[in-house]
């Protein structure tokens, strides 16, 4: 998947160059939000994602039935919405909006 940052913070986060004090996480969350990134990239469709359990991706609803989530750690989850572009070739863009503490 293509993948584009619709935030700054996210982006930064993503390249492990975060100064900005109001979107800081534990090294832990860091490690794995990058690590599922990764795996993003390597999706080439979001069936690819479906065999990665850990992931629990999920269609939102609700007032979020626009996005998909999946996983980050126990506690964080990563929104983000998908775009399907040319029928026979199937590139998928994945806009990262949120990396958000899912029980707050």
């Amino acid at each position: 998947m293509l993948i584009v940052f619709k935030q700054e913070y996210l982006a930064n986060l993503y390249n492990c160059q975060t100064s900005d004090k109001k979107h800081r996480f534990q090294p832990e969350v860091v490690r794995k939000y990058i690590k599922v990134i990764n795996i993003l990239k390597q999706a080439r469709t979001i069936e690819d994602l479906f065999p990665f359990n850990s992931l629990n991706y999920e269609k939102l609803s609700g007032d979020k039935s626009d996005k998909e989530s999946v996983r980050v750690t126990d506690k964080y989850r990563l929104e983000f919405q998908t775009e399907k572009f040319e029928e026979d070739t199937v590139v998928t863009v994945c806009n990262i909006l949120e990396l958000s503490n899912h029980y707050q």
